[in-house]
């Protein structure tokens, strides 16, 4: 039933958040839409004509106020969720079902930040007027009596696991955390780098409580045998400091479902801070893996900024049985293993090595990236007009689903919130491109 969609894809539905604000441009009521859908996608297991897909932490932008820096939450009480989308023989996309995210209690989480404790990296929420977000709305703000509202099951999803028992991962851009929900949404597990967490059962190597601000876990799979959790980073750590975080190296960890064992794995991307936006599972060892810049094709949010004709949309398909597991590293005099920082060299975080000596004096040292192998340019396969490509479903062998994350159509110049155009007469919104390829390389 798939048919190749080269030039505007497929429209998901969405609903309307707000319709009361107003665009800081053209100074008209604009539309939030939810809208959203595009941080995340994977296949059905048990459905094959149908998708999941996963908003990030809600409509958000970012905002200086009275209380330092931090981020414009719209929406304040937004929940996170899952949806589940179905596309009919005639290329049609319909919603069946929306799965609100939830605490164990049951109660609904938020997409505002964790505390600091947890991986925050202090974004104070404001509400669109400028006001704090505060534990009571109704009263005035005290630190003590009335704080600014953090939730530490608040969660800015960006990868998307779908079991064949009905359950989620999804990892998120805060901790990183990488949590397990039921099939109704209800938190039943969780994994991240924080020992002092309770709720953890398993732990990712410490070094990725380093994670850059706003470019946490942006990418999950599973291995088809369901057994072991595949993540990617957005973009290099911010290992030890931010200087670092400018480069090129970027990690994968796999975690073993059953006993907690964690490996991890080098992917180098086409040019420094870049955003891997995706990971797929094709097998055990090959996985297709999103990597992106930040451009509009056609000219960008406002429809006026120039255009990039050489905006960088591709998807690379990976080998990990090609790359080094740094767990098989051996140590010495100038190799050594940090309880914070993870494997250094002459001192310095492997982040920080290549940024100093490059990749080939990395390979010196015996340890190699992933191989990859380009699949799919989406910007020369259909000329793709968003700037966030952000979500792969693997259909079959040669059909690849790519979804886009819209922002809730919204967007923000100066802190001020205005409608995401794509140009001068396009909002963008959710499309999804089914595109013909190759995808295991025969």
């Amino acid at each position: 039933m798939w048919r190749t969609f080269r030039s505007k894809g497929i429209p998901l539905p969405y609903s309307v958040l707000r319709n009361d604000l107003v665009d800081a441009k053209t100074n008209q009521p604009f539309k939030i839409r939810n809208g959203g859908f595009g941080s995340a996608m994977i296949g059905n297991p048990n459905q094959a004509n149908q998708f999941y897909a996963l908003t990030d932490r809600g409509p958000n932008a970012d905002y200086s106020g009275d209380y330092g820096k931090g981020k414009s939450f719209p929406v304040a009480d937004y929940t996170p969720r899952i949806g589940l989308f179905e596309v009919s023989s005639n290329g049609a996309i319909t919603m069946v079902k929306s799965i609100l995210l939830k605490r164990p209690d049951g109660s609904l989480i938020s997409g505002l930040p964790n505390t600091s404790a947890l991986g925050g990296t202090g974004e104070t929420p404001y509400h669109a007027d400028g006001r704090l977000v505060l534990e009571d709305d109704s009263k005035p703000y005290d630190k003590m009596t009335n704080p600014i509202k953090l939730d530490d099951y608040g969660l800015d999803g960006e990868g998307l696991v779908a079991l064949k028992d009905g359950t989620f991962w999804v990892s998120d851009e805060y901790g990183p955390h990488i949590v397990h929900f039921d099939a109704n949404g209800v938190e039943i597990g969780r994994i991240n780098a924080f020992k002092d967490d309770s709720r953890v059962r398993f732990h990712l190597p410490t070094e990725f409580q380093h994670r850059r601000a706003n470019r946490g876990m942006e990418g999950l799979a599973i291995t088809p045998d369901e057994t072991t959790l595949v993540g990617i980073m957005q973009s290099t750590l911010t290992n030890p400091d931010k200087a670092a975080h400018k480069g090129d190296l970027t990690r994968i960890v796999m975690v073993n479902l059953n006993n907690g064992r964690t490996e991890q794995y080098l992917y180098r991307q086409e040019k420094t801070e870049n955003s891997n936006s995706e990971i797929s599972a094709l097998t055990a060892n090959q996985f297709l893996v999103l990597e992106r810049d930040g451009s509009f094709l056609l000219g960008g949010p406002d429809g006026t900024s120039k255009a990039k004709p050489n905006a960088q949309k591709q998807v690379y398909r990976v080998d990990l049985s090609t790359g080094t597991p740094l767990s098989t590293v051996s140590l010495s005099s100038s190799i050594k293993q940090d309880e914070s920082h993870g494997l250094m060299i002459d001192g310095l975080t492997l982040e920080q090595y290549v940024q100093k000596n490059g990749w080939d004096a990395l390979a010196a040292k015996g340890i190699k990236p992933v191989s990859k192998t380009l699949v799919v340019d989406m910007v020369k396969e259909v000329a793709y007009p968003h700037d966030k490509m952000e979500g792969l479903w693997v259909i079959d062998n040669n059909h690849l689903g790519v979804l886009n994350d819209d922002d809730f159509a919204t967007w923000s110049t100066n802190g001020k919130l205005e409608q995401k155009h794509l140009d001068q007469s396009t909002i963008d919104s959710n499309r999804l491109y089914i595109i013909k390829a190759d995808l295991m390389g025969n």
